[in-house]
């Protein structure tokens, strides 16, 4: 009798659960923030990193149906090539492109790099999407930089680097960093320690880190690019039920994985923030802010507000990728 009641406990207190949770996630997708600008894209060059799936897919998608030339950035062909084939079926755009890329190595960023000013005359948006969740043990990438902070930072500091002279070439023109709100739970940020030097690393710590970093180079290139027709946003796109944290062998990101469905936002919600930014008139004279549901986000933590540690990130960046003067167009 008595795990009778245990159990019929037990079983209530799941089914509230999963019922706050289908209530909580129904009001956070009404509120999620759709962007209203109808601007076509035709005539106009966008690459979008990490667009073989979820918000980058997604944002591929939408672009494509505005005309635009879509440069999808990826590291698996395989799978990029069936999205760009569902997406030019879909949107009746053959301007839909695939190119290899791994923003976890430097010499894939520099090859893709060369290879877009070898055959592009312009770039009208850079979107620096690609990232990755983190796992429990610290991995390295052949570089000698940490995977987490590889990937989602350095990688695409460089890419932005090496594009940045196209991109004042075809000004006005937009450069998009996918951020989150994880960086708030970063309380301290150390230039000097950014591969973790200091031997201090942690899964989440690796993850909010390279996250804040989005942030702070954003805003130090968008300080830099001032009076050059050349502007620099950062964004979270909110909890988005993508597979970005599959990969994670972390008890935290494996929770997410399983409650995200309920509680976050589709991957086309989860894309309107990067969206808006490449194409609305208002993003078009905003610079180095951070967007949550298509207007400046108040909840960007002091850390990154911080320019003076903005610069410092940038500079010890620098030094990390090894930016050369000739890749420096600034």
């Amino acid at each position: 009798m008595m795990w009778g009641t245990v159990l019929g406990v037990i079983a209530f207190v799941v089914f509230a659960l999963i019922v706050m949770m289908l209530v909580f996630g129904h009001i956070y997708r009404l509120r999620a923030g759709f962007t209203t600008f109808s601007a076509n894209m035709i005539g106009k060059t966008v690459i979008i990193t990490g667009a073989s799936a979820g918000i980058g897919k997604e944002a591929a998608r939408d672009l494509a149906c505005r005309g635009a030339r879509v440069i999808l950035a990826c590291r698996n062909l395989k799978k990029a090539s069936d999205v760009a084939d569902e997406i030019r079926s879909s949107s009746g755009n053959n301007l839909v492109l695939v190119r290899m890329l791994d923003t976890s190595s430097l010499a894939s960023v520099r090859t893709f790099a060369a290879k877009i000013l070898a055959e592009e005359e312009r770039l009208d948006v850079l979107i620096l999407n690609a990232g990755r969740g983190t796992t429990n043990k610290k991995t390295m990438t052949s570089d000698g930089f940490e995977l987490t902070m590889a990937t989602n930072h350095f990688g695409h500091f460089l890419l932005a680097n090496l594009l940045l002279g196209l991109l004042k070439e075809s000004s006005p023109s937009r450069v998009v960093v996918t951020a989150s709100m994880a960086h708030n739970s970063l309380k301290k940020l150390d230039p000097k320690a950014l591969n973790y030097e200091n031997g201090n690393y942690q899964a989440f710590h690796a993850y909010s880190q390279s996250k804040a970093c989005n942030i702070l180079f954003a805003r130090h290139l968008a300080e830099l690019m001032k009076e050059t027709g050349v502007v620099v946003n950062a964004l979270c796109p909110g909890l988005v039920a993508t597979d970005i944290f599959q990969k994670s062998n972390t008890i935290l990101f494996s929770i997410i994985n399983h409650i995200v469905p309920f509680l976050g936002k589709t991957a086309q919600q989860g894309a309107q923030t990067i969206i808006h930014l490449a194409v609305s008139e208002e993003a078009a004279t905003i610079t180095g802010e951070f967007f949550e549901d298509c207007k400046v986000s108040k909840e960007a933590s002091p850390l990154v507000c911080d320019t003076g540690l903005a610069k410092k990130v940038w500079e010890a960046s620098e030094m990390y990728v090894d930016l050369k003067p000739e890749e420096t167009h600034f």
